[in-house]
């Protein structure tokens, strides 16, 4: 190589690009289609974080499973708990920190966005649990980076290809397979009590895709304990007219140890400390990236529930899991509109050297 080449391509990929020749923004790690990993202390936080946070998650299915299967409480109840509880510890972590105004009209806005963040996503959620299994759960919330990249095509303008084409098929006959062929006969008969447990945690799913992509801009003009305290508060005033009644008539001393930590968890793991994870890796992660760590739900469900002895993990979920990871897999390496903008430019840049 030349002389003058070698130090251009030095000085072309000095200290704002990475290992993969795309110019990265300082501090930032980033996984590129092909499977180049660029990597970086800030990187390593948002990974870490994203895993800890789906792992609670995924621990938080046959949790609710076992607390309600117990009879002490019911769906609506852990929602009003983990609603309410969240709203307290939100409100109590921003003393702490810096004061915020939110001005009158971005308060109806975060009102919108709890309704799909969560009143709509967490009761999907809690109550097609209690129908259908911790397995399936956690398998069905694999669609979500599926479902946030059909919206983004249609609200943000973003490229739909061949691979992410072929990744939404793989992933929605995933789902159908396991709603319509991945229960037993008795499972079906007894009123279809499963299959609409998958359809509302489908449904959950739903939800927060839509509120990834009409929010994405929204969210980075306040903190997120601001943003979070407003939003569980306004959950909180939504929830509680239907849930607070029950809430209040629990008798939780007559309640099992384990019942109340698995509570606990739910509340403080599964709900407060889980969204303060996700907005560390969202700041720090590309939301594609970021969204390959729902792969983690279904892996700590299965591996839990399997192992308490509250489900079983067969032919038709595997293949289900396979055609759900098949697709979201395709979806993630197919280049967004960003990718391909900053693959052109420094294509262009290299052409002109």
């Amino acid at each position: 190589m030349p002389l003058r080449t070698a130090v251009f391509l030095r000085r072309k990929r000095g200290r704002g690009a990475g290992r993969c020749g795309v110019a990265l923004p300082p501090r930032r790690a980033e996984v590129f289609p092909g499977g180049i990993s660029c990597m970086n202390g800030e990187g390593i936080r948002g990974h870490a974080a994203m895993l800890g946070a789906n792992v609670m998650w995924g621990l938080m299915s046959p949790l609710a499973k076992y607390a309600m299967n117990t009879g002490a409480v019911t769906p609506m109840t852990i929602t009003e708990l983990r609603v309410a509880g969240a709203m307290v510890l939100f409100w109590t972590a921003s003393l702490f920190g810096r004061r915020e105004r939110v001005a009158p009209r971005d308060l109806l806005r975060l009102f919108a966005a709890s309704l799909l963040a969560i009143v709509f996503n967490q009761g999907c959620f809690i109550f097609g649990v209690g129908l259908s299994s911790p397995v399936d759960a956690s398998v069905i919330t694999t669609s979500m980076p599926l479902l946030a990249m059909v919206f983004a095509a249609l609200f943000l303008k973003e490229p739909v290809t061949g691979k992410k084409i072929a990744g939404i098929a793989a992933g929605a006959l995933g789902a159908l397979l396991l709603v319509l062929g991945g229960h037993s006969e008795t499972g079906r008969t007894a009123g279809g009590a499963y299959v609409w447990g998958d359809v509302l945690v489908l449904l959950a799913q739903c939800s927060y895709a839509l509120y990834i992509v009409l929010f994405k801009d929204f969210v980075t003009r306040y903190s997120p304990v601001t943003i979070m305290k407003w939003m569980f508060t306004f959950a909180f005033l939504c929830v509680t007219p239907f849930a607070g009644a029950g809430a209040v008539a629990v008798d939780w001393n007559a309640l099992a140890p384990p019942v109340l930590g698995a509570v606990a968890f739910i509340v403080a793991g599964g709900t407060f400390l889980s969204y303060v994870l996700v907005v560390v890796g969202q700041k720090r992660l590309r939301p594609t990236v970021a969204g390959m760590y729902n792969y983690v739900q279904p892996v700590v469900a299965s591996v839990v529930a399997v192992c308490w002895g509250m489900d079983t993990f067969d032919t038709v979920k595997a293949a289900a899991v396979a055609l759900v990871f098949g697709g979201v897999y395709l979806v993630t390496v197919s280049p967004g509109r960003t990718e391909r903008k900053a693959s052109r430019r420094n294509g262009a840049m290299l052409r002109r050297g």
